[in-house]
């Protein structure tokens, strides 16, 4: 593994951008010398000081105790308890049922997934506890120092021409990349890395998650 390039990957497992972002670079892990290695951040810590700038029902899921915390929560537990390892494995269990089968994040969905990723079930149980909410936090700030404050779910940080981490928020994408173009969107990653002043590629969304291809 050790000429694999590391990559590392922040995600919330409700974001389904940050979920189709993540199926782009497994992708890219078969046809580039990369080695993922994924980290948790939090959309509810993200905004815990915008709340009443959002919508209600969004911030009402948002505010502590909220369904927006109980998945993040439990991967975090299951990354304290049994690893590293797990947290690759829950958050594709986990975005499978969220998102691909459309079953929404609830308590059921999280536990088929803890039981589809061969974690215990008592997992589940930390959905409510703050017992690993300083890591969580920990975790998240550590991908938001990387990339800064104004950006949301997913962050991804590669080595720059110097070695040096580079961290951008995305690529955002629909429906994630496959083969040889999942590959050339890896390599345009690369190059925008390597240029110091790069900061940001944008243009407005018309296309909602397409999870047809997963």
């Amino acid at each position: 593994m050790s000429d694999k390039t590391p990559v590392d990957f922040w995600f919330d497992p409700v974001c389904p951008w940050a979920w189709m972002t993540s199926r782009w670079v497994l992708e890219v892990e078969k046809v580039r010398d990369i080695k993922v290695r994924w980290h948790v951040m939090s959309l509810s810590v993200l905004n815990e000081d915008r709340l009443e700038e959002l919508p209600e029902e969004y911030a009402e899921n948002m505010r502590p105790g909220g369904r927006t915390w109980w998945p993040v929560r439990v991967v975090v537990a299951a990354q304290q308890l049994h690893g590293d390892e797990a947290v690759g494995r829950l958050y594709t269990a986990l975005g499978t049922r969220f998102h691909n089968q459309g079953l929404g994040v609830n308590r059921d969905s999280i536990a088929a997934a803890l039981a589809d990723a061969d974690l215990p079930a008592d997992l589940i149980e930390y959905s409510d506890k703050d017992t690993y909410d300083a890591e969580l936090r920990a975790s998240h700030k550590e991908g938001i120092d990387k990339v800064g404050q104004d950006v949301g779910t997913p962050v991804i940080a590669l080595p720059g021409p110097d070695g040096e981490q580079i961290a951008f928020f995305g690529p955002v994408v629909t429906p994630a990349p496959k083969g040889e173009e999942a590959a050339r969107l890896w390599d345009g990653t690369v190059a925008v890395a390597s240029v110091p002043g790069f900061y940001e590629l944008k243009r407005t969304r018309t296309k909602g998650p397409d999870f047809s291809n997963l």
